[in-house]
């Protein structure tokens, strides 16, 4: 799975919270972003991998 296709997915993701939530906000889902990129962050310097076979890994769970 490339970029585009996780972008793409994630905003899949995104537009069905704001269905069911109507009350997450913008603020709230980049909140969420931040969070995780800070996680992907912490795993690659703990674990030496590149974001994409981080990403991927994720995708194949």
């Amino acid at each position: 799975m490339n970029k585009d296709q996780l972008e793409g997915k994630w905003k899949q993701i995104k537009g069905k919270f704001k269905q069911k939530y109507g009350n997450v906000t913008d603020d709230d889902i980049s909140f969420a972003e931040g969070k995780f990129d800070e996680m992907l962050g912490k795993i690659q310097v703990k674990t030496g991998k590149k974001k994409e076979e981080i990403l991927e890994e994720i995708e194949n769970w």
